[in-house]
């Protein structure tokens, strides 16, 4: 039978896992709204006017808004240059740096060579240096190829990286060994194994390792501001820097620009959440 304080402790137990549900809830809004407040006020000052956006105390809501600030940032920088260079270098990097990062990772996965070990630990170690170390040796080269102020000096440097390197790695090593030997027996070379069964399987890896690598470059303000001169050739993040150290005062255009260059990245995020979740997540698999 169910007796009286059976029920009596099924209630607080149901009340311990509805607090406990509420205090979650509460707890991952309050996160939620840390994490979003930069962003919805970054958005509502692109709109609102000079005198709104430094006024002191700070509010969130104007009571007028307007659309000057877009105009402004359109009339007073090349702007459609800046995004046709960010498109051109953010595109070219993603695209090289997916083939040859999978390339290697795949050596580094299902091939056996002398020193393989201690060339992915040397790849690895170079994960560990900053830019700000080597930045000033490769300006030198850059420029003594002849590559400064073009397309092909911003893309080539960072056509691999180690991270991608390592994720692309850390994919392949956890695919079976009896794809590979089926592909021998059918004849297929090690660039073919490569090329129709292995790059196939790793598109959601081959998708999270294109946005990572599309976010740091479209983002990447140091690195196009070192090796471009031109206004002309300018990228976003540097063009908007070099538009807001000429402009200290306005604040509302910049924040326009950087709405602009924020845009296109949330679109394709909210668009390659799912493959990149995914990706991710199979990426970290073990055999």
């Amino acid at each position: 039978m169910v007796t009286e304080s059976t029920i009596v402790t099924v209630k607080k137990k149901r009340k311990k896992v509805s607090a406990k549900k509420v205090l979650s809830t509460v707890g991952m809004l309050l996160v939620l709204f840390i994490i979003a407040f930069p962003f919805l006020w970054l958005i509502l000052s692109s709109f609102k006017y000079e005198k709104d956006i430094i006024s002191f105390p700070p509010k969130i809501f104007a009571e007028n808004y307007t659309l000057d600030n877009y105009i402004k940032v359109w009339s007073t920088i090349p702007l459609l240059d800046y995004i046709k260079n960010t498109v051109i270098f953010a595109g070219g990097t993603v695209i090289t740096s997916i083939f040859f990062d999978s390339l290697a990772g795949y050596a580094f996965a299902r091939m056996n060579f002398k020193g393989k070990s201690a060339l992915f630990y040397f790849v690895l170690l170079t994960m560990m240096i900053p830019f700000q170390v080597f930045m000033i040796p490769l300006f030198i080269e850059v420029n003594l190829l002849g590559l400064l102020d073009t397309y092909a000096g911003l893309i080539i440097p960072r056509m691999t990286t180690a991270f991608g390197i390592f994720m692309m790695r850390s994919f392949f090593i956890t695919l079976p060994a009896s794809l590979e030997e089926a592909a021998r027996i059918d004849g297929l070379n090690e660039f073919g194994i490569f090329w129709k069964i292995m790059l196939p399987l790793s598109k959601p890896t081959l998708l999270s390792l294109a946005i990572f690598t599309l976010m740091n470059s479209w983002n990447d303000l140091l690195y196009p501001l070192i090796l471009t001169s031109s206004s002309k050739m300018r990228t976003l993040p540097a063009g908007l820097a070099l538009f807001t150290g000429q402009n200290i005062s306005f604040y509302g255009p910049v924040m326009a620009g950087t709405v602009i260059s924020m845009l296109p990245l949330l679109i394709i995020y909210i668009f390659a959440q799912k493959y990149f979740v995914q990706g991710t997540a199979m990426s970290g698999m073990k055999e």
